[in-house]
């Protein structure tokens, strides 16, 4: 008896190592669904949204590689869009399989129809629609080679009735070529770069997430540079432990310390980051940028040298051609600067804060505490990623996870249900944002109904904090940034699972290591100050000038007890700024 292509589908995932698919079954999936069901070497992943399950894809993705999603016809195609939009853009190889209305009714406006094509063009490196027995097995080969190789999403659309069809063998390999290659500038070009960092006295060097498997290589030539080091917030895991050059990070989540380090440098050495926030990047100095992909060099900044290459391979070879700098003055002004901004950091985590106004910092200091060496880490997009930024330590094995590319919201509690799919044997720990956590609640059910041992810590302000920071420093006071919550913890309850919420400092520690101790699924609901802002680590006078023109209409409004509670709130900011 022949197979149909939807078991020619299953069959081909599970061999290039697919475990599961995250998605909501029904319509046009059912063939793919109860292929699933009959092969038994893979799962269905019942999520309660498709966004949810494109996060989850994702952060599975970024850990391992390779992963998979699915939506049917009409809105599943929809919902995949945010988080496949976070997937493409984070550069981490994500089948999606796009399931689409029969074949008899394409054109003519049926129920449900989407143009996968069009839909899913600008997040996507491979987007096609198999419409026959020959193609399927074809297509989807060339979307998993694609993805690997591309880095981002590849979009597989099939019809439900081409599903149903008997399965042809593919004319062409099935077999994927993970070929390894060694990429680095040629030889001239790292002769130049090297004369450039031995005549120059201050090299600073600035490390994104493409450095992170050079990590040892990047030390060796700080050590001889007597280079400082900072890093993205992608870069930081990778980079931040057992260096003792590092700086932190700059940014709008990071320390004056990276800021400073490189602006005062003679050369900047970009490695692996395409640093977005072009405001913090310096104008005066010898900027060189290091990237395997060529075609990002100098669109940030402007470039003395601009080398392809990965990081490993690149810095490996410019070693031997680095003269070791006698003079560390530059490297230890810049540590020491680094001390003092650690040193306010925890201005922060000393004052714990009091009865539902809680320091977001010290919550974030706790876990950072108490987590495993090895967690893994989702971070909210917002203050939460401020927190996780500041405040969880990489250890070597530690991960963290979040949205910090395309930025959305909701992402932490998904991200979550994949890191602990695809590695049941490591602590998970989502820092969520009240707001965040909102916007996909349903979800909790997933949790529970795979019963996955998530720690779900929420950062409950009652406010959109990171929006109503950003309407203060441009001169509006706040407005309908408030959120009226449910009491997350019974949420949790009503879900099946474990719920605390704390009200009290004193409470913190002790609720955390509860359910860091237990084994399933916990939701900490932390009460945490609303007013509890983050100054980025350049501060702008029109920013100092919009903070002053909101707190001033704030008052002429009334709302003196609002203005108080930020300005004590925040008061450690205003030595920073003065």
């Amino acid at each position: 008896m022949s197979i149909k292509i939807a078991d020619q589908i299953v069959e081909m995932l599970v061999n290039n190592g697919i475990k599961r698919i995250y998605g909501v079954t029904g319509d046009s999936l059912n063939q793919i669904n109860d292929a699933v069901r009959r092969s038994g070497k893979i799962k269905w992943i019942h999520v309660r949204h498709e966004e949810a399950g494109a996060y989850a894809a994702a952060a599975e993705a970024e850990l391992d590689g390779l992963a998979c999603c699915a939506g049917s016809c009409g809105p599943g195609h929809v919902h995949l869009i945010n988080g496949l939009y976070d997937a493409h853009r984070s550069g981490v190889p994500v089948i999606a399989i796009a399931a689409t209305i029969n074949t008899p009714d394409f054109g003519v406006d049926y129920f449900q129809s989407t143009n996968t094509i069009k839909l899913f063009d600008d997040c996507s490196c491979y987007n096609q629609v198999a419409t026959t027995a020959k193609q399927a097995p074809r297509m989807l080969q060339s979307a998993i080679q694609h993805a690997i190789h591309h880095k981002g999403v590849a979009v597989f659309g099939i019809p439900g009735d081409v599903l149903a069809l008997p399965a042809e063998d593919s004319q062409s390999s099935t077999h994927n070529y993970n070929a390894k290659i060694i990429m680095r500038p040629a030889d001239e070009e790292l002769e130049l770069l090297a004369d450039l960092l031995n005549e120059n006295n201050k090299v600073s060097i600035f490390c994104g997430i493409g450095a992170k498997e050079a990590h040892d290589k990047i030390i060796e030539l700080a050590a001889l540079l007597k280079a400082p080091i900072g890093y993205s917030y992608r870069g930081k895991m990778g980079i931040q432990y057992d260096n003792p050059y590092e700086v932190g990070m700059t940014g709008l989540l990071g320390l004056p310390s990276a800021y400073q380090s490189m602006h005062e440098s003679d050369v900047v050495l970009l490695l692996g980051t395409d640093f977005p926030y072009t405001t913090f990047m310096p104008l005066k100095n010898k900027i060189v940028q290091i990237d395997e992909k060529p075609e990002i060099l100098g669109r940030r900044s402007k470039l003395e040298m601009g080398l392809c290459g990965k990081i490993y391979d690149t810095i490996n070879a410019l070693l031997p051609l680095i003269r070791e700098k006698p003079d560390n003055s530059f490297l230890n002004n810049q540590l020491s600067l680094y001390k003092h901004s650690k040193d306010q950091l925890q201005e922060y985590v000393f004052y714990s804060g009091e009865e539902d106004k809680i320091s977001p910092e010290f919550v974030a200091s706790t876990i950072n505490e108490l987590a495993s060496d090895d967690a893994i880490f989702t971070v909210d997009t917002g203050m939460c990623c401020v927190w996780g930024a500041r405040y969880i330590h990489a250890t070597g094995k530690r991960i963290m996870l979040g949205s910090f590319n395309h930025g959305s919201m909701a992402n932490a509690m998904p991200m979550a249900i994949g890191a602990s799919f695809s590695h049941p044997d490591r602590q998970v720990i989502a820092l969520c944002g009240d707001g965040g956590l909102s916007m996909l609640l349903g979800d909790l059910a997933t949790i529970k109904q795979y019963n996955l041992p998530i720690k779900l810590v929420v950062f409950n302000n009652r406010a959109l904090g990171m929006v109503k920071l950003e309407m203060l420093v441009e001169g509006f006071p706040d407005n309908e940034t408030d959120m009226v919550n449910p009491d997350f913890a019974m949420v949790a309850g009503a879900m099946g699972f474990k719920g605390i919420t704390v009200h009290q400092p004193s409470e913190v520690k002790t609720a955390l290591t509860e359910a860091f101790q237990i084994n399933g699924p916990v939701l900490i609901n932390v009460m945490t100050n609303p007013e509890s802002l983050a100054m980025p680590p350049k501060i702008e006078w029109d920013q100092v000038k919009g903070y002053a023109l909101s707190i001033g209409k704030l008052m002429l409004g009334g709302k003196m007890d609002e203005v108080l509670d930020i300005v004590e709130s925040n008061y450690k900011h205003l030595k920073e700024i003065l």
